[in-house]
């Protein structure tokens, strides 16, 4: 697609906008994530003191009860120090208040120097090991994008460590763990904050950027329509751009040439009109001679016939262009350079694809007895045989079409009167389900053998499809029905495959099952006695495939290109209609219908057409927003 001028300068301004607020957003969101990520390291460090002088207070509290480990191993301190930090309630209140205000704190852990859990924000950590996370400064740290990468990835929990002594000896650790869901929601308005900035900075550059070019690129646009005029035949006297710059003196320029070139049209302008009228539309090719034998007129037709081109044979005497072994020679009976009066001559002339056969005729040009030139006339003889021959097609198309009229409307009569005895037979017949599925199938037949009428006057026309979701099951289950009889009076044995369930499809079901059922009667028409029948029905991809197999004589290879015409059979009384109306049943579905045959073997036909779309669609997991996120990570 080629873009204006106008449009060009838009999108470049746009993208040069587009870029540079990229990367001022980009160093602001930079700036951001870093001052965010140092703010959570910093809180987590004091909260960490915090912590850390609470529990000094609460040995201090301890040791002022009289309190005093058991003995100074490890599992007495451990046991000693819990007591004394599950006893004090400044501790247990300040942990609950830090996790509950600050915004980054997810987690705040008291561990032994084994990495035992003694006091923890998370009851159900308690006396477990504590797992190992990454600490808060190697996110600090890293890259920016590497930044982005961690906060807007999976959920992780990042630490802030701080050493707990007990007297002079290492006992433990304060641990602060930062969610990052925590850290990218603080980071998520600022980010929202530049996406917006972004947007209406590139939007607002985009259209002072398009006036800008309007007001800019109108003198073009005047001069661009200016030629367009100059094309069309229309000449302006005045430049369309008035101005001192480079645009108005090329709408100057274009003022002149255009005056040029209405001269130069003028001159020319009879010259065309005449050859125009003489050479426009003739399928004729036409050779003028002057009194000297000299072509002086030579229409684009004439090289189909002789092969030069009219301009290499304008101005060659006759002899050349039909010297004496070509064989419009003697049809012209030229003599020298003059051509003699000649009607209806035809003449078969060698061409690349064979034999070809041209009418010839020379009429002699006189003016007041003198011999002024003679014109020849070259016609293609085959050309207008095939025209007689196609209106003589169409002229017996056009009485077949007025004779099946004639056999509609006799055949429309009798389904009528069928129909209202049906509908009278239906009224007074016994409730008994035998009986009225007997007329039930009358009734159905009834309209198929009315729609095939209107679908054999109709084969030309649009046919409307009166889609349905339909079980493919049931239908052919319809059409074995309707086939028996035809089946049991052909003597072959008829198989049915049909799985237990099967999606539906949309179609026309009248349509589908008249192409269905022509093939099952072809197949019994094409099969001997104590043959076999098969019809099956399986799902390929999102298509249904319905096959109609038979064990009959096959189909030749030169009959296979032909099988689908319309009005092709090889059955004695038949009408060539039947395989051609499944072929454009299937057709007018979006389906396709292919055959495999073999002399002597039998064949299969095979009819696939598209599954109905389904509007299910499984529902989405939607997580519960009024669960607490420690809650539901677990």
């Amino acid at each position: 697609m080629r873009l204006s001028l106008k449009t060009k300068f838009t999108l470049a301004t746009s993208l040069l906008v587009l870029a540079v607020v990229t990367g001022v957003s980009g160093l602001y969101i930079a700036r951001l994530t870093r001052q965010v990520l140092r703010q959570a390291d910093d809180r987590a460090s004091f909260v960490a003191l915090q912590v850390y002088d609470a529990c000094n207070q609460a040995l201090k509290d301890a040791a002022q009860r009289d309190e005093a480990p058991a003995s100074t191993s490890p599992q007495d301190l451990r046991a000693y120090a819990q007591k004394a930090f599950d006893d004090s309630s400044t501790l247990n209140t300040l942990i609950e208040s830090a996790v509950a205000y600050s915004p980054t704190v997810y987690e705040i852990t008291i561990s032994d120097k084994d990495g035992i859990v003694l006091v923890s924000s998370d009851a159900s950590l308690r006396g477990q090991k504590v797992a190992k996370r990454p600490p808060v400064g190697s996110l600090v740290s890293a890259r920016f994008f590497e930044q982005l990468r961690t906060l807007y990835g999976p959920p992780q929990t990042y630490e802030f460590s701080y050493p707990f002594l007990l007297g002079a000896e290492h006992f433990g650790d304060i641990r602060i763990g930062l969610s990052s869901v925590f850290i990218r929601n603080e980071i998520s308005p600022g980010l929202r904050s530049a996406g917006w900035y972004a947007l209406g900075s590139v939007l607002l550059s985009t259209f002072l950027a398009f006036a800008v070019s309007t007001v800019s690129l109108a003198p073009i646009d005047r001069i661009s329509t200016q030629l367009d005029r100059i094309s069309a035949g229309e000449f302006d006297m005045q430049p369309a751009v008035e101005r001192g710059d480079e645009l108005g003196a090329v709408s100057t320029k274009i003022v002149g040439i255009g005056k040029q070139l209405r001269d130069v049209r003028e001159i020319f302008s009879t010259l065309r009109e005449n050859l125009d009228q003489m050479m426009s539309g003739l399928e004729d090719g036409l050779l003028l001679f002057g009194a000297d034998g000299r072509a002086v007129l030579v229409s684009p037709s004439v090289e189909k016939f002789i092969g030069g081109r009219p301009s290499e044979l304008r101005g060659q005497r006759a002899s050349e262009i039909f010297p004496a072994n070509h064989p419009m020679r003697r049809a012209l009976r030229i003599e020298g350079d003059e051509i003699a009066a000649v009607e209806g001559t035809e003449v078969t002339l060698a061409a690349a694809g064979g034999a070809h056969r041209v009418g010839v005729s020379a009429q002699v040009i006189r003016e007041h007895g003198t011999r002024m030139g003679t014109l020849v006339t070259l016609r293609d003889v085959e050309s207008l045989e095939r025209i007689g021959n196609h209106l003589e097609v169409s002229e017996r198309l056009a009485a077949i079409g007025r004779v099946t009229a004639g056999v509609a409307h006799e055949v429309k009569n009798p389904l009528n009167s069928m129909r209202l005895w049906l509908e009278v037979l239906k009224a007074n017949m016994p409730v008994e389900p035998e009986p009225q599925q007997a007329v039930k199938m009358l009734d159905n037949e009834i309209d198929r053998l009315d729609r095939a009428v209107k679908t054999f006057l109709n084969f030309t026309k649009p046919v409307e499809l009166k889609l349905e979701e339909t079980d493919l099951r049931a239908l052919l289950e319809e059409v074995l029905d309707a086939a028996r009889p035809e089946i049991g009076k052909a003597g072959v044995e008829l198989r049915v495959d049909l799985p237990s369930e099967f999606p539906p499809v949309l179609i026309d079901r009248q349509l589908i099952h008249q192409g269905v059922l022509n093939l099952v009667l072809n197949a019994c028409e094409f099969t001997s006695p104590g043959g076999r029948i098969t019809l099956s029905l399986r799902r390929s991809g999102e298509s249904a495939v319905i096959a109609v197999s038979d064990s009959g004589k096959g189909i030749s290879a030169e009959d296979q290109k032909k099988i689908f015409q319309l009005f092709f059979t090889t059955r004695p009384g038949g009408t060539g209609i039947g395989l051609a109306n499944t072929f454009r049943f299937v057709q007018l579905h979006n389906g396709r219908i292919e055959f495999d045959s073999e002399a002597g073997r039998g064949t299969t036909f095979r009819m696939e057409l598209p599954l109905a779309r389904s509007s299910d669609a499984p529902a989405g997991k939607v997580r519960d927003f009024s669960q607490p996120f420690a809650e539901e990570k677990k």
